[in-house]
């Protein structure tokens, strides 16, 4: 480990004392589990300390707490917890706002210590409490701290916009395999399916047959609606295109009907999918004006999506003292493994 490394490691052991109640809770969506110990990982409880997802049951968790805290006189509390799913958001907030530190432990940490106590592979919910715990006593824990609003939206649009591109991408393939089945001729008059005039055709006259009994001229009408230069010789060329596809084309021609119809409701969905990653853009645009280290990152060619999910995951860049801590949150920092004379491969060490 390099000299920064293990002074932090030190740091984090350090700020757990004699004194110091340590506190791993097991998250689940309805019921979390706790277990308390010392600085030298004695549990304090005699059993594992159940408690719902409720305000209620979170102060009867803190009061116990208290309690155990005045037996053995400790005067701090750190509570642990793995950053796994969304869960334990409100438990975490919740404790911060009474003034305790909440700090998050790596699952893949916890899960290559769970044997340490016991030697046995079983898993459960107080085991893995203890397993957090231990853990934070020997300093493998961050010290989770609330980002900033502009940051914290962030997260919430970058998220959001991920959910909405993998929809888009979901409906642009599935349109992609009708029009295979249906019309396989029509990628050779549109080679992207996707610009207003073949989107237009889908919508109007997908088939075959339907585009053998337009005239060029009725086609052009229609894509009219759709694009301001839908005429002129390029778009007669098109129409008649299509017509010469139409004409010579081996696609299915049972269950038209209801193959129209499933079109229908896929593009209805690329729209809709293609409208909501258009507004997040927009919306991200306007939050990153009001980020300081936003222009830095832009000014180096890094497009608006990307440099909204390096600072929604990074967060604020201007807290990190080197580049270094970034890539090692990302899980992009290098990894080597050797041992005497073996010198093995440097790879990513893939772990943030």
């Amino acid at each position: 480990m390099q000299s920064k490394q293990i002074l932090a490691q030190n740091q984090r052991i350090e700020r757990i004392t004699a004194t110091t109640l340590v506190v791993g809770v097991d998250i689940a969506k309805e019921r979390h589990v706790a277990q308390a110990m010392n600085f030298r990982g004695i549990v304090l409880t005699s059993r594992a300390l159940a408690f719902a997802n409720t305000r209620a049951e979170f102060e009867q968790f803190v009061a116990r707490l208290r309690d155990i805290q005045m037996a053995h006189g400790m005067t701090d509390v750190v509570v642990g917890m793995e950053s796994t799913g969304h869960y334990w958001f409100a438990l975490a907030h919740w404790l911060q706002d009474q003034g305790i530190t909440v700090v998050i432990v790596n699952p893949a940490t916890t899960k290559r210590n769970k044997e340490n106590r016991d030697n046995s592979p079983s898993k459960s919910d107080p085991k893995d409490a203890i397993v957090i715990a231990e853990v934070v006593t020997r300093g493998y824990y961050t010290l989770y701290e609330r980002s900033e609003w502009q940051f914290h939206q962030l997260r919430v649009l970058v998220a959001s916009r991920e959910r909405w591109v993998q929809e888009r991408s979901r409906a642009r393939n599935r349109i992609i395999r009708w029009v295979d089945i249906w019309f396989p001729e029509l990628t050779q008059v549109f080679p992207d399916l996707f610009t207003d005039r073949a989107l237009a055709t889908l919508t109007h006259f997908p088939t075959p047959a339907q585009v053998r009994v337009l005239t060029p001229d009725t086609m052009v009408d229609v894509w009219r609606r759709y694009m301001a230069r839908a005429a002129g010789a390029r778009g007669l060329r098109c129409a008649q295109a299509l017509q010469e596809a139409a004409a010579r084309s081996i696609g299915e021609t049972v269950g038209l009907d209801d193959a129209r119809w499933e079109l229908q409701h896929l593009l209805v969905s690329y729209r809709h999918a293609y409208q909501v990653v258009e507004e997040t853009d927009t919306r991200l645009e306007a939050l990153l004006a009001k980020i300081p280290c936003a222009p830095l990152l832009r000014s180096v060619g890094i497009p608006t999506s990307e440099t909204a999910a390096i600072l929604a995951f990074g967060g604020d860049l201007r807290q990190l003292a080197h580049g270094d801590q970034l890539l090692r949150k990302a899980g992009l920092n290098l990894a080597e493994r050797t041992s005497g004379k073996y010198k093995g491969h440097i790879k990513l060490a893939k772990r943030g």
